[in-house]
């Protein structure tokens, strides 16, 4: 039964609205973040037998049992966890036009709707991070991680021209990548799949606000330079996952300038909040930057997984990426493939992930979007306010909506009780928090990436976490315990 009649087509769709509609109705009485049963997950998938197919409807409904009971519900607006924000209604209706058309967009003769469309979120996103219109370029990722692996292979190639036909066995020398200790993991990883090692991976120093140390990343150039190696790129953040740091982009832009180093940012998340215009300030030199990555379901409320990859060097990503023929010469309509979008990315097949971006923002607009970032902004600083009322520490400097905190009492402030308040709170159902590890210490984190989250979201927040405190010092925890919930997953998994 590879497809349905009208009649049961019919009948999967209304039980599969049904259902989407009555989660979204519920996702606030489902609990944020309760643990799962394991058990219970293996006990639905054993329902899914393929040597016993299933009726249509009975499929859809152990599907949307598995995703009610089964998951966190990032929905949940009191959800505090990672960057995963509650899409917008039109984007999920992108994404279910783009799955039913299944448009590939690796060739414009196949898709010119979503090669175009693309091409337009490329233009529309660029200038306003601050390229100019004529110059910026870029390409739809699947997130984060393809965006940098991507930005590393675009400076191999713009410092290397012979990269291409000589590869890494062709330099002379070793190219080194600056990046910090708060810079996203997936930046390390791209340097070690480009075939450069981990040994080419530089990391400079932060100062006591966790953003990049100029000076310091200055007399690591010199030194490395003194060494005969080769200097290749700088790699800066705009919003860490773990603190919400954004490092100063100006000064890293001169100093890429002053060494003829490649500088790209890694704005995944953080270069949503450059869309608001009283913190342009914070993110100033944005524009200067040789590549960007952006991930629009990190904070503009649409389905995973889509990134952008921006440039300002128009024709890099086809001197990297292309080839000079191809199987699909005439797929491409004749057209010279080189300018084909599966010649411009490391991918072939490419589905319409921007049809999901482009609707949404088709809806709700750039006025719209810059409304909802204010408020989220407002609620980090409203959870600043009401933490520090309550006696807890603020740990991070950011304006962005991740808030870091402390107990007061420094014996509270051990790794292992800070992961077991953070487990205390997660079990309530009530709201998700993680711990992470900046600048060497762990702290609690919470961010604030969801549309519907309110003020009353905030206050439930606090009220809980007191209530955790109380009872983690009324009633003792021995160190059994303590091995156990360190031992346990609590601590914030960085994604990208």
């Amino acid at each position: 039964m590879l497809e349905l009649s009208a009649a049961d087509r019919a009948e999967v769709w209304r039980t599969a609205i049904e259902g989407v509609d009555a989660y979204l109705a519920e996702v606030a009485e489902l609990g944020a973040g309760r643990p799962i049963d394991r058990d219970a997950v293996a006990e639905l998938l054993a329902s899914f037998d393929f040597d016993s197919p299933l009726q249509p409807q009975e499929a859809v409904g152990l599907a949307l049992r598995g995703l009610r009971e089964l998951q966190q519900h990032a929905r949940h607006p009191r959800y505090f966890g990672l960057f995963e924000a509650a899409p917008t209604t039109m984007a999920v209706v992108g994404e279910t036009l783009a799955a039913t058309f299944n448009a590939c967009v690796a060739t414009r003769d196949a898709s010119p709707f979503g090669v175009g469309a693309e091409e337009k979120l490329i233009t529309e996103f660029g200038t306003r991070f601050g390229y100019r219109a004529e110059e910026v370029d870029g390409i739809v990722t699947t997130g984060g991680s393809e965006s940098n692996l991507s930005a590393v292979l675009l400076a191999l190639r713009h410092r290397f021209p012979e990269y291409r036909d000589t590869g890494l066995l062709g330099l002379t020398s070793r190219p080194v990548v600056y990046a910090s200790a708060e810079a996203h993991p997936s930046v390390a990883k791209a340097v070690r799949l480009v075939g450069l090692g981990m040994q080419s991976v530089r990391i400079v120093p932060t100062d006591r606000a966790q953003r990049m140390d100029l000076a310091a990343l200055r007399e690591l150039i010199a030194a490395d330079r003194q060494a005969g190696l080769t200097p290749l790129a700088v790699v800066a953040t705009a919003g860490t996952t773990g603190s919400g740091t954004v490092d100063p982009l100006d000064g890293a832009a001169d100093v890429a300038a002053e060494h003829g180093l490649w500088l790209h940012v890694d704005a995944a998340w953080g270069a949503a909040a450059a869309l608001l215009p009283e913190l342009a300030d914070t993110f100033r030199g944005l524009g200067r930057a040789d590549s960007l990555t952006f991930d629009p379901h990190k904070w503009m409320s649409v389905p995973l997984g889509i990134g952008l990859l921006l440039t300002r060097h128009r024709g890099l990503l086809e001197r990297t990426f292309g080839i000079d023929d191809s199987f699909l010469g005439d797929a491409a309509g004749g057209a010279d493939v080189r300018s084909e979008p599966f010649t411009r990315s490391i991918r072939w097949s490419r589905s319409f992930a921007g049809l999901k971006l482009l609707m949404s923002m088709s809806v709700v607009g750039w006025r719209g979007f810059e409304e909802t970032l204010r408020h989220q902004v407002g609620l980090g600083d409203e959870l600043r306010r009401a933490l520090v009322g309550s006696g807890w520490r603020i740990v991070n400097d950011t304006p962005l909506p991740v808030v870091c905190f402390l107990p007061e009492a420094a014996a509270d402030q051990e790794p292992e009780r800070l992961r077991l308040l953070a487990k205390m709170v997660n079990a309530t159902g009530e709201a998700r928090i993680f711990v992470v590890r900046i600048g060497g210490r762990y702290t609690l984190r919470a961010c604030i990436t969801n549309h519907a989250t309110t003020a009353a979201d905030i206050a439930v927040l606090v009220d809980v976490l007191g209530d955790a405190m109380k009872r983690l010092g009324a009633d003792g925890v021995d160190a059994e315990a303590l091995r156990g919930v360190a031992a346990e997953a609590g601590t914030c998994q960085l994604g990208g």
